[in-house]
């Protein structure tokens, strides 16, 4: 499910509608071992690469046509013109820094297909991107998941103290007002003996 999500995000045309990277998040979480780590990094890495040559092969076919499409629109063709510039720049190592930036991500691959990238150098790039941004999102998932139990697991040894704490002062009151209205009630039995002494 997570891999499909990573995929659709890094698929153009679906990166708009799909939560890729929250999904991710979300998933790393339940990763308890390091065997579920490297098989959810691993699946993802491989899902977000497919993604990237998915996009990459339809910036080869469509070309320039590519701004022009509704999906590049709606993703806001100003992030196609930033993908462009990125790649005049640094060329495959701006396939690799995009891979770590929202929205660019998804437009990078088919920008470098249009750019007329050989397709090697892009493979490449993306193979590497795909490997350290699925590490690392993975990983941070995995730590707040790891965080999250914990606090919850403090929580959890914190409210039982708080509950013995609660009941402890409730015993406390209530063994205070027993006494005092014991106290009242030897004053007021005390009281008739005084007043028959007096007489």
């Amino acid at each position: 499910m997570t891999g499909a999500l990573v995929l659709g995000e890094c698929t153009i045309g679906l990166g708009f509608l799909v939560p890729g990277e929250s999904g991710l998040l979300i998933a790393s979480a339940a990763v308890t071992d390091l065997g579920f780590f490297f098989l959810l990094a691993s699946v993802v890495a491989v899902c977000a690469a497919v993604g990237d040559n998915i996009g990459f092969w339809l910036g080869r076919r469509y070309r320039l046509r590519m701004r022009e499409t509704k999906v590049v629109r709606k993703l806001g063709q100003h992030n196609w013109d930033r993908a462009g510039n990125l790649l005049r720049k640094w060329g495959i190592g701006a396939v690799l820094l995009g891979r770590f930036l929202p929205v660019v991500r998804t437009m990078m691959p088919a920008a470098a297909g249009t750019s007329g990238m050989s397709y090697p150098k892009f493979m490449l790039s993306s193979l590497v991107g795909a490997i350290a941004w699925s590490a690392t999102h993975v990983s941070i998932g995995w730590l707040a998941g790891a965080s999250a139990k914990y606090i919850e697991d403090a929580l959890g040894r914190a409210s039982w103290v708080l509950v013995a704490v609660v009941v402890a002062i409730g015993v406390a009151v209530w063994l205070k007002r027993r006494r005092r209205a014991a106290k009242q009630a030897e004053v007021a039995a005390a009281e008739p003996e005084d007043i028959e002494s007096a007489a």
